[in-house]
């Protein structure tokens, strides 16, 4: 157990104040170390789709001043007296969630994720009373249970992404039945999640088709990225020709789009998978569903079980993700850029290596 003394420890973070999303310094306070915590350096912090969500309030439910990032990979510095897992010097990751209330069944059947009173890595109260804020700043005190340890050889940077984008595409793919060599994949959309989608199904036997709304990508998803087929879905007669040849879509798409073009594709017993937050609705007619006894779900990033089966495996198979480096003072027009969809395929903020004041 490291030995850190602070009286009142405080960090700073880069934290938007109203939904204009802009983000500027701001220092707050961290808890100290307790029996079961870790206390870590933030090295690397992935900015996904969903901090824009969150930083300008589109699902209504922002609190301000608010620290995002919940891709984060750091230094443990100190662990609590409870914490055997972990140790100083540690590389650690930390996810989408930093608590749950552990009685429910979800979380005794080991999908914390799905608990209803999960407590988010930033935008959230935790249990002592006090806002959670997330990577996009210099330290985090964490939950031993939500803290993963980023296995050997695996870069920080490349790691911090699979944190969200990784694990989020592997936890269907696992639960769903569709790890096994010889499926035929869809992945709707090519950006942080996608391009992912792309590697960890081809590491898994898939044969892959990218399908897209133009032809722009075709090269980086055919030549890049590995796939085996590109599909524009604004083609009729691409779209037709493929139909019922899917056994699963992994549709990662973040706006409001039709379902029905998606459903023509896939075979009897084929699944549609929703990745993406929306907050308009979405519509498809029955029969499209019906005559292929076709499912439509969705999947929300992974449990702490399967972001550490994500992490071997992808270790395993050399897998890493796109990314580019920014530093902080970078950031907002990172945010700029990502609502453009202008980044191939991942934001990775270089915390430590950023002036945070």
């Amino acid at each position: 157990m490291g030995s850190i003394d602070a009286a009142e420890r405080t960090t700073t973070g880069w934290a938007a104040r109203d939904p204009s999303g802009i983000l500027s310094p701001y220092t707050y306070s961290l808890r100290n170390t307790g029996p079961e915590d870790v206390y870590i350096r933030v090295l690397f912090c992935g900015i996904c789709h969903s901090d824009l969500h969150q930083i300008k309030n589109d699902l209504g439910q922002s609190n301000y001043p608010m620290v995002a990032g919940h891709e984060v990979v750091g230094e443990v510095l100190e662990v609590g007296s409870d914490v055997a897992e972990h140790r100083a010097g540690d590389i650690v990751g930390v996810g989408l969630l930093v608590g749950c209330c552990r009685n429910c069944s979800p979380c005794k059947s080991d999908i914390e994720q799905y608990c209803n009173k999960k407590i988010w890595t930033y935008n959230d109260v935790h249990s002592d009373g006090k806002p959670t804020q997330g990577g996009f700043s210099g330290e985090l005190v964490v939950d031993k249970k939500f803290v993963v340890k980023i296995p050997e050889g695996m870069a920080a940077e490349q790691a911090a992404p699979l944190l969200c984008a990784g694990v989020t595409i592997y936890s269907p793919l696992s639960h769903f039945g569709l790890k096994k060599a010889g499926l035929r994949g869809g992945i709707l959309g090519l950006g942080g999640v996608g391009h992912m989608g792309v590697k960890i199904a081809k590491a898994m036997g898939h044969h892959v088709t990218v399908i897209s709304s133009s032809d722009k990508k075709r090269e980086e998803a055919l030549g890049h990225l590995g796939a085996d087929d590109y599909l524009i879905s604004s083609d009729e007669d691409q779209m037709k020709a493929a139909a019922d040849s899917l056994d699963y879509i992994i549709d990662t798409v973040p706006v409001g789009h039709p379902l029905e073009p998606y459903l023509s594709l896939l075979r009897v017993d084929g699944k549609l998978v929703l990745l993406g937050v929306i907050n308009t609705p979405l519509q498809f007619i029955t029969p499209l569903v019906m005559l292929g006894r076709k499912v439509i779900t969705g999947s929300f990033i992974g449990s702490m079980k399967e972001t550490k089966e994500m992490l071997d495996f992808c270790n395993e198979k050399g897998l890493s993700s796109q990314i580019e480096i920014v530093k902080m003072d970078y950031i907002n027009t990172a945010l700029e850029r990502l609502e453009k969809n202008d980044v191939r395929y991942r934001f990775v903020v270089d915390v430590a290596g950023s002036k945070l004041n």
